[in-house]
C-alpha cells in the first residue's frame, strides 16, 4: 500500500512514523511518501522517518518529494496535515482578535475562521489531484484543521474523504489510565462537532463508569481539560478542552493577553526539533515531539487508516455526514461522533437524542461553519463579515467589523480575491 502525506514536512510527521512502525500488525504498508513545499524541512524530516522504520524493521521505504502531483499519483489513501502560512499565520490568528476583546485561537473564533479562509482552497486543490492521480477509490483523511470545515469541503465537492481529530482518541486513553485497564476496552458516547464535543458515557465492556469517574476523579478530569470542576458536576458529562473558549471565554482572553502564544510555543518547540532531527544518530521520536501536540494521532490515523483499506466494519470516532444523526442539523452538515469504517463509506451511528444545552450551540456554531465554508470558497468582505457574526463567540457588529478589517488585513497573502 502507498501512503502519501501532504504536508510531510511537518515536525508533527515522526509521530505517525512511529505509529506505523509499532503498528505494522494493523495496517501493510509499502511506502510512505511525504510531501511538502520546504524542501529543507521535509529531507530533516524524511532522514529521521527512514531511521525509525528502520530501528523498528519496518520494510517500508520513505520517499520525499516537493512534486504535489508525483506524491499523489498511485497513492491508495492520502492524508493532509497542512497549514498554509505556517506557525506565522498561526501566531496571527492567536494574536490580532485579542486586540478587539475575543479569543485568539486558531480552530475557531475569528482566528478559526482566518485559518478556514486560507485552507480549504488549498486542500480542495490536493483533493483535485487526488481524484485524478491517485490509486481508484483511494481515500483522504483530513487531519487539518478546521477539521469539520475543511471535511464538509472535501465531501460537497465530492471526494472520497473522512475527517479526523485526536481528541476522542486522547480522551479514550485518559480515562482508560484512570480506570486502570486497556484502552480497548473503553467505548465513549462521544457527540458534536469537531473542537466542540461531549463525553456523554464512558463505557468499560459496555458498562458507563462516567458517573464513577466524577465521582472519583472530577478533580483530575477537571484539571486534565482546564475547567472548573463544577462544570463537569453539574453537566454530568464531560466537555472537551476546547469548550473552555465558550464556557469561560472571557478569562480565556485574560489569559492570552498575559502569557505568550501556544503558537509561538510550538514554533520554538519545532526549531529545537529540527536540530534533533538533523543529528543522523536519532531514530526515534524525541521526547519533546510530546510537547509539540497531537498525542495519539499516530494510533487514531493507523486505525483508521487500517478499517478503510481492509473493510474492518469497526466504530470510530471521525468526522463524517451528520444524515439525519442530530436531527436539527441539516443532513450534509459534518458533526464528530462515533461511525462504522468500510472500505466503501463511512457512516455514523445512531446516537441517543442530544440535550437542548448542548444542541443549542452545536446548532449555532454549524450554522457559522456554514457561512465559514461559503466565504472560504468565494470570498468576499460581506461574507466574512457574515460569518464572524454568526460565530457565538462574535455575534456582535461592530466586533465582526473590527474582526473581518483584522483577518483581511492579516492574510491578504494568503486569500487570492482580496
Amino acid at each position: 500500500m502507498r501512503m502519501t502525506v501532504v504536508g510531510g514536512g511537518s515536525t508533527y510527521t515522526p509521530e505517525l512514523i512511529d505509529g506505523i512502525s509499532r503498528l505494522r500488525e494493523s495496517l501493510s504498508i509499502d511506502e510512505v511518501v511525504l510531501t511538502d513545499p520546504a524542501a529543507e524541512r521535509l529531507e530533516l524530516v524524511a532522514g529521521l522517518a527512514r531511521r525509525i522504520l528502520a530501528r523498528g524493521g519496518h520494510p517500508a521505504r520513505v520517499t520525499a518529494t516537493t512534486d504535489l502531483d508525483a506524491a499523489v499519483t498511485g497513492a491508495d489513501v492520502v492524508l493532509i496535515q497542512l497549514r498554509v502560512g505556517g506557525q506565522a499565520a498561526r501566531i496571527g490568528d492567536e494574536t490580532w482578535p485579542l486586540d478587539c476583546g475575543c479569543l485568539g485561537q486558531e480552530t475557531t473564533g475569528a482566528g478559526g475562521l482566518a485559518k478556514a479562509l486560507r485552507t480549504v482552497p488549498v486542500v480542495l486543490d490536493v483533493a483535485d489531484r487526488v481524484r485524478r492521480l491517485a490509486a481508484p477509490g483511494a481515500w483522504i483523511v483530513d487531519f487539518t484543521n478546521p477539521v469539520g470545515i475543511v471535511t464538509r469541503a472535501l465531501l460537497d465537492a465530492g471526494h472520497r474523504a473522512v475527517g479526523l481529530c485526536n481528541v476522542a482518541i486522547g480522551l479514550q486513553r485518559y480515562f482508560a489510565r484512570l480506570l486502570e485497564v486497556a484502552p480497548e476496552r473503553v467505548e465513549l458516547d462521544h457527540v458534536g462537532l469537531n473542537h466542540l464535543t461531549w463525553e456523554r458515557a464512558v463505557r468499560l465492556d459496555g458498562v458507563d463508569q462516567l458517573p464513577r469517574l466524577l465521582d472519583r476523579h472530577a478533580a483530575d478530569i477537571a484539571g486534565h481539560l482546564h475547567l472548573p470542576e463544577s462544570v463537569l458536576t453539574r453537566l454530568g458529562s464531560i466537555p472537551s478542552y476546547y469548550l473552555r473558549y465558550f464556557y469561560q471565554h472571557d478569562a480565556v482572553v485574560e489569559e492570552q493577553r498575559r502569557e505568550p502564544s501556544r503558537g509561538q510555543r510550538v514554533a520554538d518547540i519545532e526549531e529545537q526539533l529540527l536540530r534533533m532531527y538533523a543529528d543522523e544518530t536519532l531514530d526515534e521520536k524525541p521526547a519533546l515531539l510530546s510537547e509539540r501536540g497531537g498525542a495519539f494521532y499516530s494510533e487514531a490515523a493507523i486505525n483508521l487508516v487500517a478499517s478503510l483499506m481492509s473493510d474492518r466494519g469497526d466504530v470510530q470516532v471521525v468526522n463524517v455526514r451528520n444524515e439525519g444523526t442530530f436531527p436539527f442539523l441539516p443532513a450534509e452538515a459534518v458533526i464528530e461522533v462515533p461511525g462504522t469504517v468500510t472500505s466503501g463509506a463511512v457512516a455514523p451511528v445512531k446516537v441517543e437524542p442530544v440535550d437542548p444545552l448542548y444542541a443549542g450551540l452545536i446548532s449555532h456554531v454549524s450554522a457559522y461553519e456554514e457561512l465559514a465554508l461559503d466565504a472560504a470558497l468565494r470570498g468576499g468582505r460581506d461574507r466574512v463579515f457574515r460569518a464572524l457574526l454568526a460565530h457565538p463567540l462574535v455575534g456582535q457588529i461592530n466586533l465582526a467589523d473590527q474582526l473581518t478589517d483584522r483577518l483581511l488585513s492579516a492574510n491578504r497573502q494568503h486569500l487570492a480575491w482580496a
